[in-house]
Order: C-alpha cells, then sequence, then structure tokens
C-alpha cells in the first residue's frame, strides 16, 4: 500500500494556507500546525478596514513595489500575481472590485467569509489542522522529528516535507513574534535582521499644543518628499495621520524603507510635507501675498488657501511668529514643511517586516540549503513592500512557491 509522503505546513496564515492548498491537490498528506487557537488571526485583522487582496495596476509597476527584491520575487508572482489572487477569491465565491486608488477588494470588504470558504475547501481537500501547536525548533531541525508544545504536553511528529510560514516580528500577539530567526541561524540559515516595515515614526517631538490638539488626526491631499543621503528619492501624494510623537499611515508607509535605513545611517531623516500639492510655488506664493486687510493671518490662509486644523498647525510648529508673518517664507513652507524624523516605532507596532531568511540560503524551490526538504515562504523571507494589496499577494505567491519545491522532491 502506497502512503501519500507527509508535509507539515507551521504557520496558518496567508502564505501557510496557500502551501497547504497546492500541496494538498498534488496528493500530498497535509498537516498545517499553528501557535493560536485559529488560523488567519492577521489576516482577519488586515481586513478590518477592508481586506486589500492585490492591487491592479499593470504587472511592471506592481513589480516596481518590491524594490531591490523584484528579481527573486518575480518568477513566483509570475505564476501566481493580482490577477491569480482575483480569480482564486472567485473560485471561493468572493467577488472582487477595483477601488478608486487601484486596489482590490472583496465585494462586501471583509476577511472572514473569505477565510471561512478558504478553511472549508482546504478541510474538503483532507488537510489537517493542528492548533495550538508551538513549534519548538531550538536545536537541531530533523524532519524526522519535529517539536511542538502543545496544551497536552510536548508533540514530536514526523514529515517528509515542512514548509515554514512563520511570519515575521510584527503583531507577536496575533503569532508572528521571530522566534524562528535564532534557530535558523543556529541551523545554518543566514537570517537578515528581523526590522519594521510599513512603520510610523517618531519625530524631534511636537509641541503640546499640537499634540493635544492634532494627535490622532489626518493631514489629507498632501504629499511628501524625501531624498536620502544615497540618492534615493521618494515622492507620493496621499494622506497621513499625525500621532503623539510623530507620524503615520498610508503615505508614511510607502517611504518607511527609506525613511527606517536613513535614521539607522545617520541617526535621523528629514522629509518635506507639501500641504497643497496640486498648486504651485507661485500660485501660493501669490495667494499669501494678497492683501488681506483687517482679516486675521489664519482667516486669510483658509479663505484663500484652504489651509485650517492639523495644516495651520503644522506651520506653526515649523515657523517662529516673526516667520510666520513673513509671505516669502510662509509661501515656501507650505510648499515644503519639513519634518525631522529620529526613530523608527517598534517592529512589534509595524504592520509588516522587513528581514528574514536570506534569498541566497536558499534555492530557487526556496528550500533551505542547510536544511533539505525545509521551505520558507510568506513574510519570513528577506522582503519587503508597501501595502496596497503586495504583501497579502506576495506571500501567498511565495507559499504556492514553497510548494512547489515541495511537491518536485518528493517526487509528486
Amino acid at each position: 500500500m502506497n502512503v501519500s509522503p507527509a508535509v507539515a505546513v507551521i504557520g496558518g496564515g496567508p502564505a501557510g494556507l496557500m502551501a497547504a492548498e497546492v500541496l494538498s491537490a498534488s496528493g500530498a498528506q497535509v498537516h498545517v500546525y499553528d501557535a493560536m487557537p485559529s488560523v488567519g488571526r492577521k489576516f482577519l485583522l488586515a481586513g478590518r478596514g477592508g481586506l486589500n487582496l492585490t492591487h491592479s495596476e499593470p504587472f511592471d509597476v506592481f513589480m516596481s513595489r518590491f524594490g531591490d527584491r523584484r528579481a527573486q520575487l518575480e518568477p513566483m508572482l509570475g505564476k501566481f500575481g493580482p490577477q491569480q489572487v482575483r480569480e482564486w477569491a472567485a473560485g471561493l465565491g468572493i467577488e472582487t472590485f477595483v477601488g478608486t486608488s487601484g486596489r482590490v477588494f472583496p465585494t462586501d470588504m471583509k476577511a472572514a467569509p473569505l477565510l471561512r470558504a478558504w478553511l472549508h475547501r482546504l478541510r474538503a481537500a483532507g488537510v489537517q489542522f493542528h492548533m495550538r501547536h508551538r513549534w519548538l525548533g531550538d536545536g537541531a531541525i530533523d524532519l524526522g522529528a519535529l517539536r511542538f508544545a502543545t496544551p497536552a504536553g510536548e508533540a514530536v511528529v514526523k514529515a517528509d516535507a515542512v514548509v515554514l510560514a512563520l511570519g515575521g516580528a510584527s503583531w507577536a500577539r496575533l503569532g508572528s513574534d521571530g522566534a524562528w530567526a535564532p534557530w535558523l541561524q543556529a541551523s545554518g540559515v543566514e537570517v537578515a535582521p528581523l526590522l519594521p516595515a510599513n512603520s510610523g515614526f517618531d519625530g524631534e517631538g511636537w509641541s503640546e499644543h499640537f499634540s493635544s490638539r492634532f494627535a490622532g488626526q489626518p493631514f489629507k491631499s498632501v504629499a511628501i518628499s524625501f531624498a536620502d543621503s544615497q540618492g534615493r528619492h521618494f515622492a507620493r501624494k496621499g494622506e497621513f495621520v499625525a500621532t503623539a510623537t510623530g507620524i503615520e499611515g498610508s503615505l508614511v508607509y510607502a517611504a518607511s524603507a527609506l525613511l527606517r535605513d536613513e535614521i539607522a545611517a545617520n541617526g535621523s531623516a528629514t522629509l518635506l510635507l507639501d500641504l497643497l500639492p496640486d498648486r504651485s510655488a507661485e500660485q501660493v506664493l501669490a495667494a499669501v501675498k494678497h492683501p488681506r486687510g483687517a482679516r486675521s493671518l489664519s482667516s486669510h490662509l483658509k479663505s484663500r488657501l484652504g489651509i485650517e486644523g492639523i495644516k495651520a498647525g503644522v506651520l506653526h510648529e515649523a515657523l517662529s511668529k516673526e516667520a510666520m508673518q513673513d509671505p516669502v517664507s510662509l509661501a515656501a513652507t507650505i510648499k515644503a514643511v519639513p519634518l525631522k524624523l529620529v526613530a523608527t516605532r517598534p517592529v512589534d507596532e509595524a504592520i509588516s517586516t522587513a528581514g528574514g531568511v536570506r534569498f541566497d540560503a536558499l534555492d530557487a524551490a526556496l528550500m533551505a540549503n542547510a536544511l533539505p526538504g525545509v521551505f520558507a515562504a510568506g513574510e519570513m523571507l528577506d522582503w519587503e513592500a508597501p501595502t496596497g494589496g503586495y504583501l497579502l499577494t506576495a506571500s501567498m505567491a511565495s507559499g504556492a512557491a514553497a510548494a512547489r519545491g515541495a511537491i518536485q522532491r518528493l517526487g509528486l
């Protein structure tokens, strides 16, 4: 009697679940192990504001979002990219739509129905789930004796291959704590330091007045630009949020890799905030210089340029009372408010992480060179991307790629 090879998928996030799906379709016995009481917890958290599955932009533009990891990720995303994500969701009975930003969402904007349908299909395909099984990878990693801590005590599992999909180090309370990094390093797998990605930053410090009044409020319809000491440049329109100690939000996340690396290298990074990106510097100067009669400066800025609230507040943070009265200085600052950032927020607060298992520690099939039969996928790989559907799509694509590697190795 022939027995199908058993594959252990450790980690029940999107990468692990996609690996389980591809593996089960090949005929493998698939067992998914996760330390949490249920799978997909970070996936569900991501869906709270509307589950951003992927992005509809042209594939070449989509791939450009992965920076210097494009070469490693493009083969995977060429097989399972944005269009395949939409087709996969449709196969689960979940229709999608393209939002005004080009981002792709389920029509009901919810993660739970998609996850339920996915798990139902996986169980129907024979995938077995083992919850509250925390992998104990400290020590030699032996496929014949994978150790797990469970409520009933330690369990030892034998597998013919393993797919590790343990996530990064952000949101540890949801299961991604990065504890695996030293274990793999001890087994000869090179791991780049886990760093915050898509994270907020602390500045030199808002005034008490600004912080108490505007923390938590958004800067809308603005643009930021930044050039680092290596000559790399970022410029984009969007919105972000002031925090009690600095800034966060989608526009900041898009620039976070450059800002983080600059702070690490030089102790600070100063970005420029354009409060009125749709008006030229000449138009802004003309409006500021326009006679205001008996009106106050704040009334003048509101009526001529629509500057009020948090936008007016940040000008007062950047300029002295005297400089606020100088039309040239005021107009120039409206187009380029300097925001000096001095620290990246902790990795556990970040949406995702950079760093992880280095690609040169893996073969083309995502198998660890030092650990035959052990594959890695998802956010635990050394890559990063902005929010906008890129993280989820690439995690799923790498899970599918690792599964294909295991299938090839097992001869399925």
